[in-house]
Parts: structure tokens; sequence; C-alpha cells
């Protein structure tokens, strides 16, 4: 992201000095960079687990019991970590209700569903080159066998 030079202005309008303009680039995020806050982000949520965890939370608040149904494949202690992670991030509320048994629910915050569009994109794409991605790397496999075995 470029620089703000001396003189640019601020959201209300106002100029900015040059101590200013760098102050306000120190809180820009490069998620290429290694290190980056953004990059650490990214890489939780693009995380499968976080993805099919966002996507059946889309429905509404749901126990862990109902999530480990809607989720096939996922362990308790994932399904686990996946929510305390989501929590930690601010992505969703988990509210424990005093009754017999407890009842704990995990329900979208609004940061968590301002999320969901480029989750559904990402299972929209996934879906729509699945096939390809699928013949890709048959040929791909194919290919490399054959350079293995000296053909």
């Amino acid at each position: 992201m470029p620089k703000a030079p001396p003189g640019a202005c601020d959201d209300e309008g106002m100029t900015l000095t040059a101590d200013q303009s760098r102050e306000r680039e120190q809180h820009r995020y490069n998620a290429s960079l290694e290190f980056c806050p953004a990059r650490q982000l990214m890489e939780a949520i693009s995380s499968k687990w976080v993805t099919l965890v966002m996507l059946a939370l889309e429905e509404g608040p749901q126990r862990h019991s109902e999530l480990r149904r809607r989720i096939p494949g996922a362990s308790q202690k994932m399904l686990t970590s996946t929510l305390r992670t989501l929590e930690r991030d601010g992505l969703i509320t988990r509210e424990v209700t005093a009754s017999v048994p407890v009842r704990t629910d995990y329900e979208l915050t609004h940061r968590g569903q301002s999320l969901l569009p480029v989750i559904f994109r990402l299972k929209e794409w996934a879906e729509d080159n699945m096939d390809a991605v699928a013949a890709s790397r048959q040929h791909h496999d194919r290919v490399r066998a054959g350079v293995a075995a000296g053909q």
C-alpha cells in the first residue's frame, strides 16, 4: 500500500503532518509479509475447519453437538479448538445458558457474518472447479509416475 505523502488528508479531510502520515502507515498491514498479523489471520480463516464451522453457523446459533453432526469428520477436539479460535478472533460468540444440562450456543458475530460472502465464493469456486482440478491432479500424477518409471 503506498504511503500517504506529507500533506495528505485523513478520513475527515484534515491535513496530516509527515509524522501523522508515518504513524498512520504503521497501522496498515501487508499480508504478504511473513510476520504480518493479517497473514496470520488469513492462515487462520483459510482452515477447512473454520470455513466449515462458519458455513454451519450461517443458519443460526448452534450447540457443539449440532455442529459435530453437521460437520462430518470433525473430531470433538478439532471442533472445540476451532470454536475457541473463532471466538478469540471475534467471529463467533459463545453463550452459556444456566440450565440442566448447561446449554452452550455458538453464533456468528457481525464480523463473522461479514466473512461469509468470501467463504461462499470460495466454496462456489471449489465446487465449480473440482472436476477440472481432479483431472489436472490425475494427469500430473500419471506424468510423474511415467517419469519415475523412466518412460
